[in-house]
Parts: structure tokens; sequence; C-alpha cells
């Protein structure tokens, strides 16, 4: 199903140990083209019926969402589906918006609604940009009330697209930006995060490994269609089980 490895080994590949798996120019462009798909469909489908308050019931560990940039928390519902299934509150933040914000902002903005609703033993559940904002979080004194994290897709070592980006908030993904640096100095709450990815990222081409974490990656193409593959889910549950 997976490649995982134990906190601090780095990554294998999708399908065992070895050398990383190599992925054709067409295979890759398959994936982008299915990958963007996903995300046109999950932006239309973010004006559906489904509310925040569908999410808040259940007796287990509470999960936390913190969606990527540009995306509300409805991208992350296959996710949130799975663990709420499963017996867990799942919260979602809608100040976060379309998370444009710069990530020490918004990190508060997380601690502010645990502090609110007084969440404590919280499991973090993050794509892509949220990551990077859930461990902010949990270098704070605040982020005592953050148990561990699930980040899916994160530039933990930044992107070496950010410098081509147009607008600031996505330059800021750039592996010198100072947060994006200063995050990677910080190892102290790595070995709590559990770090997501495919074989094939659309927008982080060099992967989520995150030194002294988890680090799973899955059989899986594309930076936002990998929050809907099953594989991606059993990682997710998993971390919910532990």
């Amino acid at each position: 199903m997976t490649g995982a490895t134990t906190p601090g080994t780095g990554a294998g590949p999708a399908t065992g140990d070895g050398p990383p798996v190599r992925v054709s120019l067409l295979r890759r462009a398959w994936w982008a083209t299915l990958d963007w798909w996903y995300a046109a469909l999950w932006q239309l489908r973010s004006a559906g019926p489904t509310t925040a308050d569908d999410y808040r019931s259940g007796d287990g560990q509470p999960v936390v969402v913190v969606p990527g940039v540009y995306e509300t928390w409805h991208f992350m519902r296959p996710l949130m589906d799975a663990v709420h299934d499963a017996g867990h509150p799942v919260h979602v933040l809608p100040v976060l918006r379309h998370n444009l914000r710069p990530v020490p902002e918004s990190a508060r903005e997380v601690l502010a609604y645990l502090e609110e609703h007084d969440l404590r033993d919280v499991l973090v559940l993050a794509h892509s940009k949220g990551g990077l904002i859930g461990k902010y979080a949990m270098t704070l004194p605040e982020g005592e009330r953050i148990d561990r994290m699930v980040a899916v897709s994160t530039p933990f070592g930044g992107s070496v697209y950010a410098r081509l980006a147009p607008v600031p908030h996505l330059r800021a993904f750039r592996a010198a930006d100072p947060v994006i640096a200063a995050l990677g100095r910080d190892l102290a709450v790595n070995a709590r995060i559990t770090s997501v990815w495919g074989v094939f990222d659309t927008l982080i081409p060099g992967g989520s490994e995150l030194a002294g974490a988890t680090n799973v990656r899955v059989p899986v193409g594309g930076h936002f269609r990998i929050l809907g593959a099953q594989q991606t889910r059993d990682v997710v549950l998993q971390a919910t089980a532990d």
C-alpha cells in the first residue's frame, strides 16, 4: 500500500525499499491533468450543502482541519468523512477562508480556536500549506493542546516552483523563505508529525519528507487528488487509531 518509514529514516518508494520510483513524462502529464481536474471539481463542490456542523459529533480524539492555499475546508472532505465515520469530532476554521494569510498569522488563528473551544489532545489534519501552519502552531507554547499532526503534500522543504510565482503568498513557499527555513531548523515537534505525499507531486517536485517525522509515500500522483486516495485515508485512520 505505502512506502512507510520509521521516524527520521527518510521515505522509501511507494512499493517497498530501494531507489525512488521513476515516473515517465507521459504519466506525469496525465497525473497533472487529473490533479487539476480534481482541484476544479472540489472548488465547485465547496458551494454544496454540507456544513461544518455536520462533522462536530463524535466521542473520539478531536480533529482540526487546516487546508492548503486557495482551499476551503471542503477540499478535505474525503478525509474528514473517514475520520468522522470512525467516531472523531472534526472541526474546521472558516476564519481561514481561502488560506492566503501568512503562516504565523494563520497558526495563531488555529490556536485561538483551540482555546475558544477548549480542545485538547488534538490531531491536526492538514493539506499543503496547512501542514506548515500546523507545525508552526505546534512550536508555540500554546501548541501543547496539539497532540500530533498528519500533513498531506506539505512543502516542508519549500518548492522550486515558488520563486516563479506571480504573487507574494505563493513566493512564500521558497525554501529560503524565513518562515519555512526556521521551521526546517526546528526539529522539536517533528516526531509527532506524519508526513504523507505521493510518487509525483504537481506543485512540490521535491516531495514532503520531514526529518525525524514518520514519512509515508503513497502510490498516488498529484498534489490534490491524493486527498481522495484510499491509501491516504488508511494512513490518516491509522494515525487516529494510534
